[in-house]
């Protein structure tokens, strides 16, 4: 009994979907909804008499659009923020501003049939709140956001494809980092990526994210990055200067093809709960590049990556984690750690010095 609830407001101009939300969380004991609010206005009224620990946020609405209201939180005191947003292209451009301006989580909901989808979606959403409710506060406002999306089975990388045997060249010109990240790592991959020079080796990311999401991030990092930054089509060769994003709802594999490495997109069962997976990728990179990859694990909830970054470093890879006291959350670096699948454990601001290194 002693346990303390996390207390959630939620904002959203539709009436059904303040209801469903309303049920879904009342029926969940570590959650109490201290209030709903129809627009950001009204969301005022009630911050100015209680705070909560975790916001629920619609981003078109009236009156104040969610953007907006979000960066005046995050300016006055930053809050862990979840983004509720629709499927749409359009919805994906502003969910990516939300992201920039310090969302934590997002949870997409359809444009139609939305009270089915929502109560479907009841597992997800109680899992991002969780989520968001353990993040460092202190990193918000600096490098905020992220997706976390946690489904009920769960596999190991081995529902994809087996663990290394061998396979990879003994030492080749071509060296290629894979980077993995959740919870926190939208705004830590721009952080990192936005450093790199024009001339780098060729980059593989997968970033736990909704499908629709993951184009119009890569674009964004794209304009903002010397470096070509885009979402990964099958058979993409992994060039230098190169960064290939894992489409959302798909897996990311790296293999080789002589001397040249290329990713394989595929579907495939959720692995850690996520798909894509970062186990997946970087189980592929250490059976196909070995010794000529670098696995970076950052910031995110749960332990995806963590055996994989492991995998990289026993087939001779360069391996690192993200610090604690960067990270938004301090949960797959930190299961890394305890794996010592780790050489290095590193700040935000110093992971770039760690792909450009030899």
């Amino acid at each position: 009994m002693g346990t303390k609830k996390i207390n959630v407001l939620l904002v959203d101009d539709s009436a059904v979907v303040r209801q469903v939300l309303l049920a879904i969380l009342s029926d969940t004991p570590d959650i109490h909804v201290m209030g709903a609010a129809s627009d950001p206005i009204f969301a005022m009224d009630k911050l100015a008499r209680e705070w909560p620990d975790v916001i629920v946020l619609d981003v078109e609405m009236p009156r104040m659009d969610g953007i907006t209201f979000l960066k005046k939180i995050m300016s006055e005191r930053p809050t862990p923020v979840v983004i509720c947003s629709s499927l749409t292209q359009k919805g994906a451009e502003t969910t990516l501003q939300a992201l920039a301006a310090g969302a934590v989580e997002i949870i997409t909901k359809p444009t139609s049939g939305l009270k089915n989808f929502l109560l479907e979606s009841a597992a997800e959403l109680v899992s991002a709140i969780r989520a968001a409710a353990q993040v460092n506060v202190r990193n918000l406002g600096k490098r905020p956001a992220a997706v976390q999306l946690t489904p009920a089975t769960r596999l190991s990388a081995d529902a994809i494809l087996p663990a290394a045997s061998g396979q990879a060249m003994a030492q080749t010109t071509e060296r290629i980092v894979a980077m993995g990240t959740s919870t926190g790592g939208t705004q830590a991959l721009e952080a990192v990526l936005t450093a790199l020079p024009r001339v780098c080796p060729g980059i593989v990311i997968v970033q736990h994210m909704p499908e629709k999401f993951t184009a119009s991030f890569a674009a964004r990092l794209n304009g903002l990055s010397q470096i070509e930054v885009r979402e990964a089509k099958n058979n993409d060769r992994i060039l230098p200067g190169l960064a290939l994003i894992a489409p959302g709802g798909k897996h990311m594999m790296v293999t080789r093809s002589g001397a040249f490495y290329h990713v394989q997109v595929i579907d495939g069962p959720l692995v850690n709960r996520h798909r894509p997976s970062v186990d997946v990728l970087f189980r592929s990179v250490a059976k196909f590049a070995g010794r000529n990859a670098t696995g970076i694990i950052m910031t995110g909830m749960g332990d995806d990556g963590a055996r994989g970054l492991k995998e990289i470093l026993d087939a001779g890879g360069a391996t690192v984690a993200q610090d604690e006291a960067t990270c938004v959350v301090f949960g797959m670096p930190k299961e890394a750690i305890k794996l010592n699948a780790a050489q290095r454990i590193l700040p935000l601001q110093e992971i770039h010095q760690a792909i450009l290194r030899k």
